[in-house]
């Protein structure tokens, strides 16, 4: 049976389950939320050490301002109202990308991961204004400002996700088979599941059932 250590999920979705419903993206992206805490859950439930959950791309500025606005509004309503719970249940928060929003979210980020950061439950990797191609430019630019070898042990050590495993799974909801700029040197040897379901339907049953078949795969890496 495989170790699992790390699951990465594209909450894909969110926008066209709202429209479809409730005839707005928006509510879409809140009803995601709940999904959110139900993976969470599972993840605990079965003692995963590393969650990293894409919320906003370094190409997604490029939607409408008013989407935005309401994104981040969510965001910090949610980290004020869950941070805490989140600490009582000795879980991590760690932000990966580039913090380059308003200040009263900056601060609020820092302060989630400030308060969390001796948790070792669970480390949910919250990735924010990511995208994985600059993630690795900046590993090769420090790699040359420090006039260091280029190899895998150097290029990691400058990566957003250096002091954790790589993902076991990439789960995908949506219906939509791409990788969208996500962790794609990490992802080199993940299992990769994509999902039809749209990520407000996605529930703890189609999770487990993920889990459970990642752990009956057999994993070559290159070998027979």
């Amino acid at each position: 049976m495989n170790p699992l250590k790390h699951v990465a999920i594209i909450m894909d979705g969110n926008g066209r389950w709202g429209l479809k419903n409730k005839n707005s993206r928006n509510a879409g992206h809140k009803a995601g939320l709940s999904t959110v805490e139900k993976i969470i859950k599972e993840t605990i439930r079965n003692n995963i050490k590393f969650l990293t959950l894409y919320a906003f791309s370094t190409e997604n500025w490029k939607r409408p301002k008013k989407e935005i606005n309401f994104l981040f509004n969510l965001l910090e309503n949610f980290l004020k109202e869950k941070i805490e719970d989140l600490n009582k249940q000795k879980i991590r928060l760690k932000i990966i990308g580039r913090k380059n929003f308003s200040n009263k979210l900056n601060n609020l980020l820092n302060l989630s991961e400030k308060k969390t950061s001796k948790n070792k439950r669970l480390q949910i990797n919250l990735a924010l204004n990511y995208g994985s191609k600059a993630e690795l430019i900046y590993s090769f630019k420090e790699l040359a400002k420090k006039k260091e070898l280029i190899n895998e042990k150097n290029i990691k050590k400058y990566l957003e996700t250096k002091d954790m495993p790589d993902p076991d799974i990439l789960i995908r909801t949506g219906n939509t088979k791409r990788l969208s700029n996500f962790l794609l040197w990490q992802i080199a040897y993940s299992e990769i599941f994509f999902e039809k379901k749209l990520w407000p339907d996605f529930n703890e049953k189609d999770y487990y059932k993920i889990i459970k078949k990642y752990k009956s795969t057999k994993r070559n890496f290159g070998n027979i």
